[in-house]
């Protein structure tokens, strides 16, 4: 008994981490540059809001699962819960969203090998790609395992980064307080919550035992909300709004502590926050492929089906190595939004009051009046979105 109960406990944890770790990536290191005009207060409501609807979507997707047969994806969930027309939105939405955060890790990752080792960006991307695509294709135990060492190396490197920088935070640059510019960066934050697409290899992994997934659900979900808060207190109370500019916050961090510690353990960081959500985003990817495509993940199949999840990236950040950020814009303020936020609603509604499914399995509370709100909310998201591809 306390075996099992150890290893479920080593489950849950692992979970957790890898919901947080695919939620943790390169979006982290954009977040300060596209809320820094906004302020930190109103960074940090966003923040929350964002947590709260990631939280229900990934509860509300998770019920969905229980649903549907073992191994099932998003694209057998879509299909058979709303028809035709679901499956082929979930195929263009899926696509859409991990294929652009894939070019995004692996155009960052790139650029990290090469600054690292030398040698040219396409070199970098594909030795970054070669190494831990090779831990997804071994299988989602390896993944955990890596994932949790590289989690580890991510919360030592934030650390020893907040150790450095609370020194040198000066607090009259957290007094700004902009609404407009902080509501606008609501896709970027929005897409820097997204670890749903990873509920469905999750749930076949921890054996369909709901407690243990909700778990891993509500702790994993919350280490991105906890960290974002830090890190936007931090960054924007080191580097002045107008000094971020639109790179990455790595670069500007570099033009006002250049050669320093700080500046190091920044690079690292973002290393590890780039690998952890690369291995979660493609390990989902992976199964929804297999999936979609009825492909079986074995052999010269699995390896077909890996080439078609990395080679298209890997060709397009060779050819546009400051892509990443303009790929998490693309990626989150349509595909993360109907894919991730509305689809889950959508097909819970289906599930619960059109098939009428079994009560037992409900996941969130708050029955229609809460689907319709969080419906609402995909929908405001969306008209940000419009709003911030006119202003540029």
């Amino acid at each position: 008994m306390e075996v099992t109960m150890d290893f479920s406990l080593r489950k849950a944890i692992g979970g957790a981490l890898l919901v947080g770790g695919t939620a943790i990536g390169a979006g982290m290191l954009a977040l300060p540059v596209v809320t820094g005009m906004g302020g930190f207060l109103p960074a940090t409501v966003i923040y929350l809001i964002c947590w709260l609807f990631s939280a229900a979507t990934g509860l509300l997707l998770l019920e969905v699962c229980l649903w549907m047969p073992s191994g099932a994806n998003i694209i057998s969930m879509a299909c058979h819960l709303l028809g035709r027309p679901g499956k082929v939105a979930a195929w263009i939405l899926y696509l859409f969203l991990f294929y652009f955060l894939t070019i995004a890790y692996v155009s960052g990752g790139g650029q990290f090998v090469s600054s690292l080792f030398g040698g040219p960006h396409f070199l970098g991307a594909i030795v970054f790609t070669a190494v831990f695509g090779t831990c997804v294709y071994l299988g989602t135990r390896v993944v955990d395992r890596i994932n949790s060492l590289l989690m580890i190396g991510l919360g030592a490197s934030f650390c020893i980064f907040v150790a450095l920088g609370i020194t040198k935070v000066d607090h009259s640059l957290l007094t700004r307080v902009q609404w407009v510019p902080a509501i606008l960066a609501l896709p970027v934050m929005f897409t820097s919550f997204s670890y749903q697409g990873v509920i469905p290899s999750l749930t076949t992994y921890m054996e369909r035992h709901p407690k243990t997934i909700r778990f891993a659900i509500l702790v994993g979900s919350s280490l991105p909300f906890l960290g974002y808060v830090l890190w936007e207190y931090l960054i924007l109370g080191i580097i002045p709004a107008a000094a971020l500019g639109n790179e990455t916050v790595i670069e500007p961090l570099g033009k006002v502590f250049p050669q320093s510690s700080i500046y190091l353990v920044g690079q690292f960081f973002s290393i590890f926050a780039l690998t952890t959500s690369f291995l979660g985003v493609t390990l989902g990817l992976l199964d929804f492929l297999s999936d979609g495509l009825q492909i079986a993940k074995e052999g010269a199949k699995k390896v077909f089906l890996c080439a078609l999840i990395y080679v298209p990236p890997v060709i397009i950040a060779a050819f546009n190595p400051n892509i990443f950020i303009r790929a998490l814009g693309y990626a989150g303020g349509v595909g993360c939004a109907l894919l991730l936020g509305l689809l889950p609603i959508l097909m819970v509604w289906v599930g619960r009051y059109r098939k009428h499914y079994p009560v037992l399995q409900r996941q969130l509370p708050g029955g229609k009046p809460l689907l319709f709100f969080l419906g609402a909310f995909v929908i405001f998201e969306l008209v940000i979105e419009v709003i911030r591809e006119v202003s540029l």
